[in-house]
């Protein structure tokens, strides 16, 4: 793959039509509208590429109380036929917090949220693993060992060598006995807790990470030459919400560090977390904040595992509602994708602070069930993924130069 990707040279606008033909616009760039395995009344979809070459997406199908969880590799530009990683009717399936998969040399790895009782926020995180695609999956286990009828989830799960490294949003500190079915503005603090799985699912380590968190936004976990990092939202007892990290050197993981003061003072989740990408020892992070009532999209660089960032560069363009995702090109280039009002858009940007012109990928809306835009890249491509909240069907797109 080239160093760089020339095609943010230039501006495009790709609607969410039927239609696959290409576009292309003076041989820099080519887009298109893939073909979707996923049937109608699907949503919350992944995208995981496997050694910078196999993209994977995941998804949810509903029919009527039944949920099932679908997967599918894009091979040769078509899709394999979906195979099924598990199914249930009382599953908790969110807008924000959607199921992943992951995959390394020892097999595959996917999580999905199952309720634990009738309250609104009583859900456990259950995982399954296969050898591969095409054989069985695992019956699933629970990844947590509280016993609670909590809320659990909000889950990122990262390759780590021959193992997998998890990190999640934990409510066992969240309910006493008989306050079950309190909200999040009632209720005790949520934590942030990691572990590491080997292939068969078996826990090696587990830890807790932060003791306070804010509730219901989205990790991100990337492994640095260093080690794992995690990116989430905060929670001070002044109610700041900012991005922190988290890094596990030489075995011990460090305490909780602020990223960026952004200062966004808030009483409640805003449901909008960060996203991280690491080349060796370079990290890069995006995020969402709207301190001092400014809604902006910030990207910053690391070249030190996490240790320490460099300024932040805004990349929005005025009235951004966040759903970032990001990924590093190389040491020094990153895309950031986000949604600008009811557009989304990505842009590539450089440690530097120089950024290139923005590209709309696809109209899309601002409603919960319109989800989070995903994006991931396999070669000298990019794939996009999202839901189509009015055809309640999966859509995706290919960029390539």
């Amino acid at each position: 793959m080239k160093n760089s990707i020339s095609f943010f040279a230039l501006s495009i606008v790709l609607l969410t039509s039927c239609s696959t033909k290409t576009k292309e616009v003076k041989q820099q760039a080519t887009i298109s509208l893939l073909e979707s395995p996923a049937q109608a009344e699907s949503g919350e979809p992944f995208l995981f590429t496997y050694q910078d070459s196999i993209v994977y997406l995941s998804w949810i199908e509903k029919k009527e109380k039944q949920s099932t969880f679908k997967l599918a590799s894009l091979d040769r530009g078509k899709w394999t036929t979906p195979v099924t990683i598990a199914s249930g009717n009382s599953w908790f399936v969110n807008w924000a917090d959607y199921p992943m998969m992951a995959r390394n040399e020892s097999g595959f790895i996917a999580h999905f949220l199952d309720r634990s009782a009738d309250g609104k926020f009583t859900y456990d995180i259950k995982f399954t693993t296969s050898e591969s695609i095409n054989t069985t999956w695992a019956n699933p286990k629970i990844l947590h060992d509280d016993g609670k009828q909590a809320e659990h989830g909000f889950v990122s799960l990262v390759p780590y060598d021959d193992k997998f490294f998890v990190t999640w949003l934990d409510g066992r500190n969240t309910v006493m006995e008989g306050m079950e079915n309190m909200d999040h503005d009632h209720h005790g603090e949520m934590s942030l807790r990691a572990a590491v799985l080997d292939a068969n699912g078996n826990k090696l380590h587990e830890w807790e990470l932060d003791r306070r968190t804010c509730d219901c936004c989205q990790t991100s976990a990337a492994i640095t030459s260093a080690g794992p990092v995690v990116i989430y939202r905060d929670r001070s007892d002044e109610e700041i919400r900012d991005m922190s990290i988290v890094r596990l050197v030489n075995g011990e993981w460090t305490a909780p560090q602020s990223i960026n003061n952004d200062n966004w003072k808030i009483a409640g989740c805003p449901v909008n977390g960060p996203r991280v990408s690491a080349i060796g020892n370079t990290l890069t992070t995006a995020w969402f904040t709207m301190a001092s009532d400014t809604a902006k999209v910030n990207v910053m660089f690391s070249h030190d595992g996490g240790e320490t960032f460099g300024n932040a560069i805004r990349v929005d363009e005025g009235s951004p509602i966040g759903r970032v995702d990001i990924v590093l090109l190389d040491e020094q280039t990153a895309i950031v994708s986000w949604m600008e009002g009811t557009e989304i858009k990505a842009v590539k940007v450089r440690s530097d602070g120089t950024k290139e012109q923005s590209v709309t990928i696809a109209a899309s809306s601002e409603s919960r069930s319109s989800g989070f835009p995903q994006m991931t890249k396999s070669g000298d491509k990019l794939i996009f993924a999202w839901t189509d909240s009015k055809e309640k069907s999966i859509k995706l797109a290919s960029l390539s130069m």
